[in-house]
């Protein structure tokens, strides 16, 4: 059985990407960057793999321990959130801190993991926000995660050329009850996975690059 490869895979999203994917019966290999993030994921079953993507070494292992796979679904969900709006200039730690987590790390298992998708003639996407829109941009507030949002959706759309049996695509969320977040977001976690799932496996070639929302809505304008 080919499977499905969920980056990022600890919490919130991911996690429940791996949940819904395992119970619909697919085999599922997650990854996580500690102990609690590990322990959380085989208690549901998935095959596990210790990787840290903000780490560049961490990240470099990946495709050896994938060594043979064939992938169906590829999803780059690791993600973290900074907050400051274009008054306060980032810091040179923040700006690593998210730039390497949120763009570097997918760049890195881009290439890695695409030719196990191309293999299976699957589908690779990244976790990407309607927060990345730059013509729809309303407020400044998280500046530099709409940045490095922007940027995650330049490279996936131009790894595609070099990915042809591959489907690659952006995915946004919506606006998600997780830690990042919050409470008083308007969309449950089971609601925007289901509605991930379903966008992932209805895709057309038209998609093929572009940002796609959770409610199978595809973004226009970037």
């Amino acid at each position: 059985m080919n499977a499905v490869l969920v980056v990022g895979a600890s919490r919130g999203i991911g996690l429940e990407l791996v949940r819904q994917y395992l119970a619909e019966g697919r085999r599922v290999i997650a990854t996580a960057r500690n102990d609690a993030g590990v322990a959380r994921l085989k208690a549901l079953g998935a095959e596990v793999l210790r990787v840290d993507v903000s780490d560049p070494a961490s990240v470099s292992g990946l495709a050896w321990q994938l060594d043979g796979e064939k992938l169906d679904v590829a999803l780059y969900v690791a993600g973290v959130m900074d907050r400051a709006s274009a008054t306060t200039p980032p810091t040179r730690e923040a700006f690593d801190r998210v730039m390497h987590t949120n763009v570097l790390g997918a760049m890195q298992v881009t290439p890695q993991v695409l030719p196990m998708v191309e293999a299976a003639q699957g589908v690779f996407g990244v976790l990407s926000s309607r927060m990345s829109q730059i013509a729809s941009v309303p407020a400044s507030n998280a500046w530099l995660y709409r940045v490095s949002k922007a940027a995650l959706n330049m490279a996936l759309s131009s790894a595609r050329f070099d990915y042809p049996a591959a489907r690659l695509v952006a995915l946004d969320p919506g606006w998600v009850q997780t830690d990042m977040g919050g409470a008083a977001a308007p969309v449950s976690l089971e609601d925007s996975v289901s509605g991930l799932r379903k966008v992932i496996a209805n895709l057309t070639p038209e998609d093929n690059g572009c940002l796609l929302h959770f409610d199978g809505r595809r973004a226009d304008h970037w």
